[in-house]
C-alpha cells in the first residue's frame, strides 16, 4: 500500500505527463526517455492522459471518416 501511495507523490506535472503519452500512441520513444518519465510520472495523471488522448485519437478518427464519406 505504501508503494501506491508513493507512486501518487510522483512530482511530473500533468502537462509531462500528456506529452509522454501522446509520444507512446506514436510509439517513437527513446529507452532514456521512457526510463525518466517511468519514474516519474504519477499513474493517475497516466490513467486520466491515456484517456484523453484516446478520446482525442478517436474524435480525430471520426472527423476524417466524416469528411471522406460526405465527399
Amino acid at each position: 500500500m505504501d508503494e501506491l501511495k508513493q507512486a501518487t507523490q510522483r512530482k511530473a506535472s500533468f502537462l509531462a505527463t500528456m506529452k509522454a503519452v501522446l509520444w507512446s500512441f506514436l510509439g517513437i520513444r527513446k529507452r532514456s526517455a521512457y526510463e525518466k518519465d517511468a519514474a516519474q510520472l504519477n499513474p493517475i495523471h497516466v490513467i486520466i492522459a491515456g484517456l484523453i488522448g484516446a478520446a482525442i485519437f478517436i474524435t480525430v478518427l471520426i472527423v476524417i471518416v466524416k469528411n471522406v464519406v460526405a465527399k
